[in-house]
């Protein structure tokens, strides 16, 4: 580089420095940018401004086109909340919205001892959608006015408060809500006077927005996640719901009549007397480790060009327990997973009921389960002892079969199904026997599956050195193990494991050479997969299962006792000498029959 290209850099780089320093602004060319920028900024969002040079004066600034526009006055406001109470729920009202802030229930308490919050958070909304002046109005960000105050009920007695949200003196929206003593109701009803020309004249409907972010509120977050979505009622008394598993939305076309954010063991529902006009449904995930889940509705409400429109709501903020949701109405205790076909008849109309019975009496819920799961053996004691009838008799025949395999052999199972159906016949033994009853007591195992992990009752609960029923229990914990994810031992359930290996051991036993050795091999296995499927699953369920595999021990012990071999050979060998036409077919022999019987002509067929 030559001695004029050096000077030349020199001289733009004095130029460029120069002229940063001749042409910046002054203090207080700064200052009036940042006042104007910071008043921009407030106006936008509705807020006051507070004067930096002095703490003690205070003044709106706004922009005037915000302030001139529909519920311009509504702006800005005093956020101020009033308390709806009575013996089970607090409510709280926020003027901000005019929307129910906060739900706490006064009987309750989270897993950890918490006051118990349905829901509270600037992350849930609530309020009307609609178009004004060619504006989109959201009355959850508009400031209600109201004169009521605190209120508490008890008994008998009821009050109600209204939230109003002016455009102009006699154009308004009302929110009024009442309460009374007894319940887990909140009444809600929405009045619009005189804003028939105030809504856009397109617009035939209001929309009705509700969000919420439902926090955790029991001790194991992927069981509560699992049971959590969104139900809905439509007009015609069906109860559906959105996907557990996953994010999941709906449009809803048809009329709705009520609406429910559902938790694990609680809910929020809305429910309109009218019904909703249809709208759109979502559930999702958060990335917030305390939330449960994320509920949106955007439900239409119809818009008369009219005075006055009213919309007669109310909301349930309670517990999902069965008896408690029925009392209520609507078909609420659909929302309780009771299990699918027989299962779910079983649980309504037998185990609940009976459950109720034994509550009655203010037992502990450990001895309650108890007594349900005798009661249960007990009715299904003539199933268990036709089926270990039918599996001593198959006992029996076993070395005959064996004779009948040594003799036909194993390379054409056509014949050796054949030749053990003559057996059965000749016998009068049904090989189905003994599975039947065990399939008929099947819908009764599954069903308490459903019925268990639902049960409100067991919530915080406590038997033994079990704290919460209503959950597992977890006397011994770790890290979570790679892939599989576990993190603690629960005691019950290895109670449970245990107590099945031994009556698979014991069935082994008494079965002889009857089950063979890959049936055994699964006998053995089976209760392995449970333990760990089974290990996060609530205790009382555990429980059940360890008592009812005790019970059915202490009957097929108790039953053998009854049941003597020799008499039940003595009886198949006098079967055996009935003439054919006084033998008794039964409708499985008689198809096996058949089928041998095709099977052989096809083979014939092919030779």
């Amino acid at each position: 580089m030559d001695r004029n290209s050096i000077t030349g850099l020199v001289l733009i780089f004095v130029i460029i420095a120069g002229s940063f320093y001749l042409l910046q602004p002054s203090d207080e060319e700064l200052k009036r940018e940042r006042q104007l920028q910071d008043s921009l900024a407030r106006a936008r969002a509705g807020i006051e401004h507070v004067d930096q040079d002095t703490t003690t004066q205070q003044t709106a600034v706004l922009d005037s086109a915000l302030l001139s526009g529909p519920f311009g006055g509504a702006i800005q406001g005093e956020d101020r909340v009033v308390t709806l109470e009575n013996e089970h729920i607090r409510a709280t009202i926020s003027t901000k919205g005019g929307r129910v802030k906060s739900v706490e229930l006064k009987d309750e308490t989270t897993y950890d001892g918490q006051p118990l919050l349905l829901f509270e958070g600037e992350q849930n909304k609530f309020g009307l959608f609609f178009s004004a002046a060619g504006k989109n109005i959201a009355t959850n960000d508009l400031y209600f006015a109201t004169d009521g105050d605190n209120i508490q009920v008890a008994g008998q007695d009821s009050a109600s408060i209204t939230f109003r949200l002016s455009y102009a003196p006699e154009k308004y929206i009302d929110y009024i809500y009442s309460i009374k003593g007894g319940d887990h109701n909140l009444g809600f009803t929405i009045v619009t006077q005189g804003l028939q020309d105030v809504v856009a004249p397109t617009e035939s409907q209001l929309v009705l927005n509700w969000e919420a972010a439902l926090s955790q509120k029991e001790k194991d977050m992927s069981s509560e996640r699992q049971r959590s979505t969104l139900y809905y009622a439509l007009a015609d008394g069906e109860v559906d719901h959105l996907n557990t598993a996953k994010d999941d939305e709906e449009e809803l076309g048809e009329k709705v009549e009520w609406i429910s954010f559902k938790q694990h063991f609680f809910s929020n529902v809305l429910v309109a007397d009218n019904g909703f006009n249809g709208g759109k449904v979502n559930v999702y995930s958060s990335v917030d480790d305390h939330i449960v889940k994320l509920f949106s509705a955007n439900l239409r409400l119809d818009f008369s060009r009219q005075d006055i429109n009213t919309y007669p709501m109310h909301f349930f903020f309670g517990p999902n327990q069965y008896n408690v949701l029925k009392a209520h109405g609507y078909g609420l205790e659909k929302q309780i997973d009771m299990g699918w076909g027989p299962m779910k008849w079983i649980n309504r109309f037998i185990t609940i009921p009976v459950f109720n019975f034994l509550d009655s009496f203010n037992w502990s819920y450990g001895l309650v389960i108890l007594i349900l799961t005798v009661m249960l053996k007990l009715v299904l004691s003539p199933l268990t002892y036709r089926s270990y009838v039918s599996m001593a008799k198959m006992r029996v025949l076993k070395p005959e079969m064996d004779q009948i395999k040594e003799k036909v052999g194993d390379d054409n199972p056509t014949l050796l199904q054949q030749e053990y159906l003559k057996l059965y016949k000749q016998a009068g033994v049904n090989p189905l026997g003994g599975c039947i009853p065990l399939l008929l007591q099947m819908p009764f195992t599954i069903a308490f599956f459903f019925f268990f992990p639902n049960l409100f009752e067991l919530r915080g609960e406590s038997f033994l050195w079990v704290k919460d029923l209503s959950t597992y229990d977890s006397p011994i914990t770790f890290p979570a193990l790679p892939l599989i994810g576990m993190d603690h031992i629960s005691l019950m359930c290895i109670l449970m494991t245990v107590a099945t290996l031994l009556s698979t051991w014991y069935n082994n036993t008494v079965s002889g050479a009857a089950a063979n050795a890959q049936m055994k091999y699964i006998g053995y296995f089976m209760p392995l997969i449970f333990l760990f499927v089974l290990n996060s699953f609530p205790a009382g369920l555990n429980y059940y299962y360890f008592l009812s595999t005790v019970f059915t021990f202490g009957q097929q012990f108790i039953i053998r006792q009854m049941v003597n071999d020799d008499k039940i050979l003595a009886i198949i060998q006098a079967n055996k000498k009935k003439p054919e036409a006084q033998k008794k077919k039964s409708k499985f022999q008689q198809r096996m029959e058949d089928y041998m019987r095709q099977q052989q002509t096809q083979g014939n067929k092919k030779k």
